[in-house]
């Protein structure tokens, strides 16, 4: 007599080995797909002589593109610049801003103090914490892009009480329907290692001001953390919250696809050494007019690397350079929906906090929007740290892979 057990088990094991071969199958066909669609020419560029027997090396390389990215590849070097915004003793000048051409005239904005910077725990809360605090922003021009007249301040702090009445610092420029819009971060009295920053936004008719100032932030802190005591610690926390829970920094306005896309860097209270460094994270915010009101994506963060912000447009897309910080830092990346990005390039150094021209032809090369700017360097003093050192403007340059533009064409 034939048990009904034996027969249900002799059926799923049949449906078992059905399943097994016909996914079989379907790895084999998946398998077929992934090398078909290799020529030769992808083959012998990254000199793999037999496809059939793969290294986990190569397979990455073929994978992530080794064989298409080669154009977005290139080397940074420094270069001194002339005129009153290089190194001066006592004067810390960083963060310039995007350089942006008016009539014959190239601007940067840029974030300007002087003053010994002591750090938190003095006792003090008018002393200087860092060289960023006690700010304003500064901004000046050249004919040539290497001899740069300081032309005077732009931006100071808010009035006492106000969101931005401490420091206003670290600006970026927009230029959108013959009006000028300046982001940058802010702080309010006292800074403290647990204070809260925000973004503000002044608007100009003309690069040289006077600029209005808004009355509220454009950009603020998740705030969804939760401290751990009463010690003015940020890395005490019971609850780290969101990758912006404590900071947005390093705001940069695009207009992109009809709308404002404010890029940012966000740090978490009670931020973490990851295997990459600091735990920073860039997020983006959008909205339809310049002045908000701007609205997170859903997608932050959209980065899980990188420090001072530097995007532009390519073609129908955002590129952007990671710098410090995280398992991703120092590369090229491009998101084709400003959002979603995908490394491209690997690079061995690269410029503090960059401001690249926008007069220059982002679209006819990966990297055209790399070719020059400026950046800040830091001179650290014998026996002294970084924080008592001056920051100073430089230039930069990118030197594009030797491949040549035909070259590219026939890569599209």
């Amino acid at each position: 007599m034939i048990s009904y057990k034996s027969v249900a088990f002799n059926l799923f094991i049949s449906l078992l080995l059905l399943s097994c071969n016909n996914q079989k199958d379907t790895n084999e066909d998946l398998n077929l797909k992934k090398t078909s669609q290799y020529t030769e020419a992808d083959y012998d560029f990254l000199a793999i002589g037999n496809p059939e027997k793969l290294s986990a090396a190569s397979k990455r390389a073929l994978e992530n593109n080794y064989h298409k990215n080669d154009v977005w590849f290139g080397a940074f070097r420094d270069h001194s610049i002339k005129g009153d915004i290089g190194y001066e003793k006592g004067v810390i000048r960083r963060d310039p801003t995007m350089v942006i051409q008016v009539d014959s005239l190239y601007y940067t904005w840029y974030t300007k103090s002087t003053g010994k910077t002591y750090g938190f725990g003095t006792g003090d809360p008018e002393k200087k914490v860092f060289p960023w605090d006690k700010s304003e922003i500064w901004y000046a021009t050249s004919t040539d892009g290497w001899d740069w007249k300081e032309q005077g301040l732009a931006i100071t702090f808010g009035p006492e009480g106000e969101y931005d009445d401490r420091s206003v610092f670290t600006p970026e420029i927009l230029v959108h329907e013959n009006k000028y819009y300046l982001v940058y971060q802010c702080i309010q009295a006292p800074y403290l290692n647990r204070s809260f920053n925000t973004v503000g936004m002044s608007v100009a008719d003309s690069p040289n001001g006077p600029w209005k100032r808004l009355d509220a932030p454009i950009l603020e802190a998740a705030k969804d953390g939760e401290w751990l005591g009463e010690e003015d610690s940020r890395f005490a926390v019971k609850k780290q919250g969101s990758f912006d829970s404590q900071k947005v920094h390093d705001p940069t306005l695009l207009f992109y696809k009809n709308k404002f896309y404010l890029y940012y860097k966000g740090e978490r209270m009670g931020e973490r050494r990851t295997c990459g460094g600091r735990e920073i994270r860039w997020g983006v915010a959008i909205a339809d007019k310049p002045e908000g009101p701007y609205t997170k994506s859903e997608y932050n963060p959209i980065t899980h690397s990188g420090h001072e912000i530097c995007v532009w447009k390519y073609k129908d897309g955002i590129a952007m350079v990671s710098s410090a910080d995280g398992p991703e830092r120092q590369t090229i990346q491009f998101a084709p929906d400003g959002i979603n990005f995908e490394i491209k390039s690997y690079i061995n150094w690269v410029p503090s906090a960059m401001g690249l021209v926008t007069t220059l032809d982002n679209d006819n090369h990966p990297t055209e929007a790399l070719t020059w700017g400026l950046h800040h360097k830091t001179q650290i003093y014998p026996g002294e740290s970084w924080l008592t050192g001056d920051n100073y403007l430089a230039r930069f340059s990118f030197s594009k892979n030797r491949n040549t533009k035909a070259e590219f064409a026939n890569k599209k």
